[in-house]
C-alpha cells in the first residue's frame, strides 16, 4: 500500500492544475473554453440570433456629457479652449448614444412580438461603456435580455450593468470574441467609432463579403456624416480597390426609425427569420 508521503505527493488531475492551465501549452484548452462556455450560456438562455451593435467607448449619455459642458463653463475659472471644444463635441456626440439606445429598444420590442419566445433575436454588444452601454440599455428597457461580450484589456473594461445576469462574457482573445459575435448575427449595426470599431467592421464586411459567416447578414452604417467623412468608400471603388458587389453589403442609415425600418425588410429576406416575421405581419 501507498504510504502517507506518497499520497501527499500524488499527481494533480492535468484539469485541476491551475498551473498548467494557464502555461502556454494549454493555449488550445483556453482558447477551446472560450468557445464553448458561451455556447453553454446562450443555449441556456434560449438566445438563437442576434443583432450586434458596435460602437465608440467614448460616447456619453446626453445628460452626462451636458453636466460635464456644464461645470466646464461654470466652474468659476477660465477653462482650458481645448477641454471646452472637447466637451462640447461629445455633447454633439451623445446622440449617437441617445439613437443607439432607441434602436435597441425597437429592435427588442419587435422580437418580443414576433411569437417565437422573446429570445428570438438578441441585441448583442462589446458589453463595456458608451454605444456599448446604450444597446443594452435599450434593449432592457423594452424588458428583453441583451448579450455583452467583453474583452480583457490592458486598461480595465468593466461590464456595464445593463447587460442581462448570464449573458455577460469576458474573453482574452480578440479572435474568440470576434467569433461570438459574427457566429449568431443577423445584423450588424455600426455607430461612429475608434479603432477597435473599425477593427470589428472590416472583419465582418470581409467575413460577409467572401461567405465565410455562412449566413448573410445586414450591415448597417449609423451616421452617414461620420462614416463618409472617416472611410472614402467611393475612391476605394474609384480606384478598383472595391466593387459595387462590395459596397452593397452596407447601408448608410441617420435615425432609429430609418434604421429599424431597413433592418425589418433585411431581416425578412433572411431565411432563418422568414418564417417567424411572415406569421407575424402579414
Amino acid at each position: 500500500m501507498p504510504n502517507k508521503a506518497t499520497l501527499n505527493h500524488r499527481a494533480k488531475l492535468a484539469y485541476n492544475d491551475g498551473e498548467f492551465l494557464t502555461s502556454a501549452e494549454a493555449r488550445p484548452l483556453r482558447i477551446l473554453a472560450e468557445y464553448l462556455e458561451p455556447q453553454r450560456q446562450l443555449r441556456r438562455a434560449g438566445v438563437q440570433n442576434t443583432v450586434v451593435f458596435f460602437g465608440s467607448a467614448r460616447v456619453f449619455p446626453r445628460d452626462v456629457a451636458l453636466d460635464r459642458l456644464h461645470a466646464l463653463e461654470n466652474g468659476g475659472r477660465v477653462a482650458n479652449p481645448e477641454q471646452l471644444r472637447g466637451a462640447r463635441m461629445a455633447v454633439e456626440m451623445s446622440r449617437y448614444y441617445e439613437e443607439a439606445r432607441e434602436l435597441s429598444f425597437l429592435i427588442t420590442r419587435w422580437s418580443q412580438e414576433l411569437n417565437r419566445g422573446s429570445n428570438f433575436l438578441v441585441v448583442c454588444s462589446g458589453g463595456g461603456p458608451g454605444i456599448m452601454e446604450a444597446a443594452n440599455r435599450g434593449a432592457a428597457e423594452a424588458g428583453g435580455k441583451s448579450v455583452g461580450l467583453n474583452i480583457m484589456l490592458p486598461v480595465e473594461q468593466a461590464p456595464n450593468s445593463y447587460i442581462t445576469p448570464g449573458l455577460s462574457f469576458m474573453f482574452h482573445y480578440f479572435f474568440m470574441r470576434k467569433l461570438w459575435f459574427a457566429q449568431p448575427a443577423r445584423a450588424l449595426i455600426v455607430f461612429p467609432g475608434g479603432l477597435g470599431t473599425m477593427d470589428e467592421l472590416w472583419e465582418f464586411l470581409t467575413l460577409v463579403q467572401t461567405g465565410k459567416m455562412g449566413h448573410r447578414a445586414a450591415i448597417l452604417l449609423y451616421g452617414s456624416d461620420y462614416w463618409t467623412r472617416t472611410i472614402n468608400f467611393e475612391w476605394m471603388r474609384e480606384t478598383g480597390t472595391i466593387n459595387n458587389d462590395d459596397l452593397s453589403l452596407i447601408q448608410f442609415v441617420n435615425s432609429p426609425q430609418e434604421a429599424f425600418s431597413i433592418l425589418k425588410q433585411k431581416l425578412q429576406r433572411d431565411r432563418v427569420l422568414r418564417s417567424a416575421i411572415r406569421r407575424r405581419f402579414f
